[in-house]
């Protein structure tokens, strides 16, 4: 594992398949442009706001969602994370799939959502994700990159759930990618906090890319993608606005912090 540039893209994605694919392009490009050599894009990068239109374009969206992830890393020459786009299931409901692609456009891991935000929030909000989407049965593995160290992928409401961190650290994680659309009343209280304490407990970095803004007229996401050291310090943060939360992994960072909170080792109940 080498020092590079990360990037989590942040983003206001709508119910518009191309808008939002020329929007990522633009934040794929400005990241590569700042040197950034892992880009990491948010949950429903690609189609964000009616649920009905995502169920009913999902094949479309699938497909050009992965098309556009290969090409993507290709054309910018860079490892690339697709943060969760719908994958058609048999029952007529789709899994939220993130997809993580190397330069040359080979696909290295995927991730299925395990956890779905069944929530009714105080502002009103109701989510009820299991509506619409299957959660996937399997656990997410850690892809081993020599020179990006080892990457592990989550979605969004997982970061509720230390146990599958737990378990990404245990099979060797050194960055944990957290890809979400955390809804405004939830992310003013929890988002930082909880990526905080994934990074500490972890003793991994942590990069966030994210949702912001309004989508529809009801559905607002909290914005402030996040690149979070192993200590715990927020290294760079998006704000509420489109754009980028580029920060420096550092392997002698990380060593540095796992000999002095060498937590991962003390533990007692397995």
């Amino acid at each position: 594992m080498k020092s590079y540039l990360a990037a989590a893209v942040q983003l206001n994605s709508v119910p518009d398949l191309q808008k939002n694919l020329t929007q990522a392009e633009d934040l794929i490009e400005l990241a590569v442009r700042k040197g950034a050599e892992l880009v990491t894009l948010p949950e429903n990068f690609s189609f964000l706001g009616d649920e009905a239109a995502k169920i009913a374009k999902a094949e479309e969206i699938h497909q050009a969602s992965e098309q556009f992830i290969k090409t993507m890393a290709q054309r910018y020459q860079v490892t690339l994370l697709g943060g969760g786009y719908p994958t058609p299931a048999q029952t007529g409901k789709v899994y939220t799939t993130a997809l993580l692609v190397a330069p040359n456009g080979q696909e290295l891991s995927r991730y299925e959502k395990a956890h779905l935000f069944d929530v009714n929030l105080p502002d009103g909000n109701t989510y009820q994700e299991s509506s619409n989407i299957l959660a996937g049965k399997n656990l997410p593995s850690v892809y081993p990159s020599k020179d990006l160290g080892n990457l592990g992928i989550s979605i969004c409401y997982d970061v509720r759930f230390p146990e599958l961190y737990r378990h990404l650290s245990q099979m060797g994680a050194q960055v944990l990618m957290v890809p979400a659309a955390f809804t405004a009343y939830t992310g003013k209280d929890h988002w930082q906090i909880l990526l905080q304490a994934r990074a500490v407990e972890n003793t991994c970095y942590v990069v966030a890319p994210a949702q912001t803004g309004f989508h529809n007229a009801r559905r607002q996401s909290h914005g402030h993608a996040l690149i979070v050291d192993p200590w715990g310090v927020i290294l760079a943060d998006a704000g509420e606005e489109p754009g980028l939360a580029i920060a420096e992994i550092n392997p002698s960072r990380l060593e540095q912090v796992r000999l002095q909170m060498p937590s991962l080792k003390h533990r007692v109940f397995l």
